[in-house]
């Protein structure tokens, strides 16, 4: 039987690739696709809501989701894990993933990985000039899972002043939102005499097609909270 999906913010481009690759996949089934202008009751009745608006308003189909016990998958930029964990997720599947793309998870592992060696790391991410919300979700993710492999919060020079950047989980991120610009994110890891750079950039809503299919899959397996593709794939 086919996995139900109702597709909120479906007039958007992660709304347009999710409509596509529902039609394409034989074991899934749009259910209902819902903008600005639909209500969203036509959701209930779904397996998943695949979930692609602004905070605000994710906020807002995160709660219906919840209270209606139906699996959400979020690709809403913004959110934080601290206020995810004190959504009643229990009867359902809240399946949060700020990037959908395989080579930017592996990139943030990677950058988690490399951050036990190295004191001083900041990110640089980059973004078309209509994203509306910094840092990025996948800077943000990128930072709390660096946080989560060192011992003790470093000094950061500088802190405080406002071209340091926005300081999250302990890492100066720094948001560059510029016409033309592809989706792009780079960790700068400094040592003693030496930088790593941990560098990865999606050319189009495409690279995000698998992780999304994957998504979908797992949220109708689980129950409660899961941040981060790499949960979903098992890496």
């Amino acid at each position: 039987m086919a996995i139900k999906v109702s597709v909120v913010g479906a007039t958007g481009r992660m709304g347009q690739l999710a409509l596509g690759l529902i039609d394409s996949a034989q074991d899934l089934e749009l259910h209902s696709a819902i903008d600005s202008k639909t209500d969203l009751a036509l959701a209930k009745g779904a397996d998943v809501i695949f979930e692609a608006t602004r905070l605000e308003v994710s906020q807002q189909v995160v709660a219906f989701a919840l209270e209606n016990s139906i699996n959400i998958v979020v690709a809403t930029s913004g959110w934080r894990n601290a206020d995810l964990e004190k959504l009643p997720a229990k009867e359902s599947a809240l399946v949060v993933i700020p990037n959908f793309s395989i080579g930017s998870v592996l990139g943030s592992r990677f950058a988690a990985e490399a951050a036990k060696y190295f004191d001083s790391v900041e990110i640089v991410e980059t973004h078309h000039a209509g994203k509306v919300d910094s840092p990025s979700g996948t800077a943000i993710r990128t930072a709390e899972l660096i946080q989560s492999q060192r011992q003790a919060e470093p000094k950061i020079q500088g802190l405080g002043q406002e071209a340091r950047g926005q300081v999250v989980a302990g890492v100066p991120i720094h948001s560059l939102r510029i016409e033309g610009a592809a989706a792009k994110q780079e960790v700068i890891l400094g040592g003693n005499q030496e930088t790593l750079v941990i560098s990865h950039q999606a050319n189009s809503v495409q690279a995000y097609s698998q992780g999304i299919l994957e998504s979908l899959r797992y949220a109708v397996s689980v129950k409660g909270l899961v941040i981060g593709l790499d949960k979903v794939l098992g890496i």
